[in-house]
């Protein structure tokens, strides 16, 4: 193994990171221009047949639909919800909610709702921005807060879907790798809690919101547990964010300390109100969780039916088909339940014209960032093979080069290395699931090599995911978005270096567990 090769096969991803760290590139943008030189690398260096170039990148295009397609659906709801006022009755009930207690208020908005929110495939860092600069908080707080809050269970957003694709990737069912991911959430949740409030208050509101921050944290935790051990992966956020709420509305109630104030409502608030009922306002979100519920209850039949049954293989690659699993995915049931809901928000024609037109544009871009990273690991994942798709010389794959460079040169402390990678990943795709795709087959060839059994290497990848969406906080992605939703771009770039020190913190808390659970 020569410097060369270990250098051209990281080279695209080296590529990328500087595209977007130094040059400020747009993902989508970096995105293309490392498929190209992870094409080229592929073709030119290690031998790989254009055709399986050119094949591979398809199937990454279909592997990729899960999470390119929600991220589109769920532009499209909440825009069509903005159109409605939908999002305005929303942000009118979070303003009254735990007067006096911001501790208790970051926790039961961002961590709570925002978690919930996430899970259901909304834009948490579009909608809780706003809500929190009308509580009186800083930009920075409003930015960074709801772009924190959910990280810790980053890996049950959009119905599971990063849980969805990564056990996709180590060819294990979704309910049995649900534990590798949870067993980290109680302590990582927690952290997440803490840093929050440091961001916002320092030292001092740490102290005096430590009690609601540990148990926001651990009954995330713990229902992430609960969750994986009943089988019920893909709507574990659903059932933490309710709980988190559940949670510190019993923590309010025994202090004594108020609820709720609606004095804090403004004239716009209150025609917000008078416009939809709470109820008619989360239609979209309550039919997906209905939905959601009955399409993975394991004592109904439609989880074999929709997951299994109609798993709707389409072979891309020889002998290892996609599964499309239409009726199941999260995207599909996202559009289905924002339309059903839409007579119930009382949308007009002129509504749903202007939200959907709005939303094409908004969504755009975002699919094509999702979807070239995927494009990038299969090439890279396949790189070597000749046309009959067998890999005549493993030095020949970028994967296996990678495995065996991190090899030498960590050893047994790959492990602690590898949330470092998940986080670096997740900033590069500005999304866990594109880490994931990007980084798991590097993870267990590493394992392998180091002498890891494969229960350890699936714990290493696991934590090299949880790195990943622990990387949502420093996303430019996400922190612009955050920003622009009040027109504060320019603060996103400012926003990073307090969120840069918070996740690799907390990234090396991971690192640190990830030792004691594989050794």
């Amino acid at each position: 193994m020569d410097f060369l090769s270990v250098f051209l096969a990281f080279f695209p991803v080296l590529a990328i990171f500087f595209m977007l760290l130094v040059y400020r590139m747009a993902a989508d943008t970096a995105g293309f221009i490392g498929w190209g030189l992870a094409a080229l690398v592929a073709w030119l260096f290690f031998h790989t047949d254009p055709t399986v170039v050119l094949t591979a990148s398809l199937a990454g295009l279909v592997a990729s639909l899960p999470i390119a397609l929600v991220m589109a659906a769920s532009i499209m709801q909440i825009t069509l919800m903005q159109e409605t006022g939908a999002v305005a009755r929303v942000v009118a009930l979070m303003k009254t909610i735990a007067p006096g207690q911001q501790t208790v208020q970051i926790m039961i908005i961002n961590v709570g709702f925002g978690i919930l929110l996430t899970s259901l495939g909304a834009v948490t860092v579009s909608i809780l921005p706003p809500i929190m600069l009308a509580l009186g908080y800083s930009t920075m707080t409003a930015i960074l807060l709801p772009a924190i809050g959910y990280d810790a269970l980053c890996t049950y957003a959009l119905l599971g879907i990063p849980a969805v694709v990564y056990a996709q990737f180590v060819g294990r069912p979704v309910n049995e790798i649900g534990g590798y991911f949870a067993m980290y959430m109680p302590v990582i949740s927690t952290c997440i809690a803490l840093g929050m409030l440091q961001v916002t208050g320092g030292t001092a509101m740490v102290r005096k919101g430590f009690i609601p921050a540990v148990i926001a944290g651990v009954t995330a935790g713990v229902i992430a547990i609960l969750m994986a051990k009943v089988g019920l992966v893909t709507i574990t956020g659903i059932a933490a964010g309710l709980g988190v709420i559940a949670a510190l509305v019993v923590y309010v109630k025994l202090t004594g300390m108020p609820l709720q104030d609606r004095s804090l409502l403004n004239d716009k608030d209150l025609a917000a109100e008078q416009r939809l009922s709470l109820l008619r306002a989360t239609s979209p979100w309550i039919l997906l969780t209905v939905f959601s519920l009955v399409l993975n209850s394991p004592g109904l039949p439609f989880f074999n039916l929709t997951f299994k049954q109609w798993s709707m293989p389409l072979e891309i690659i020889p002998g290892k088909p996609e599964q499309v699993r239409l009726l199941w995915q999260a995207y599909f049931w996202v559009v289905v339940c924002t339309f059903l809901a839409l007579p119930i928000m009382r949308a007009t024609g002129e509504q749903v014209r202007r939200g959907l037109k709005t939303s094409a544009k908004r969504a755009f871009r975002p699919i094509l960032s999702a979807s070239v990273f995927f494009a990038i690991a299969y090439i890279m994942q396949h790189s070597g093979k000749g046309i009959d798709w067998q890999l005549a010389d493993p030095a020949h794959n970028m994967i296996n080069v990678m495995a065996d460079a991190s090899a030498a040169t960590f050893g047994k402390f790959y492990a602690a290395f590898a949330p470092f990678l998940g986080l670096l990943g997740g900033f590069i795709s500005g999304s866990e699931t594109s880490s994931i795709a990007m980084l798991t087959k590097l993870h267990l060839s590493t394992a392998e090599r180091i002498g890891v059994s494969v229960t350890g290497g699936m714990i290493i990848a696991a934590a090299s995911g949880i790195g990943g969406g622990l990387a949502s906080v420093i996303s430019p992605a996400k922190l612009q978005n955050a920003a622009s939703s009040i027109d504060k771009i320019r603060e996103a770039s400012v926003a990073i270096r307090p969120a840069f020190v918070i996740s690799m913190l907390i990234t090396t808390v991971v690192s640190v567990m990830t030792m004691i659970f594989v050794f």
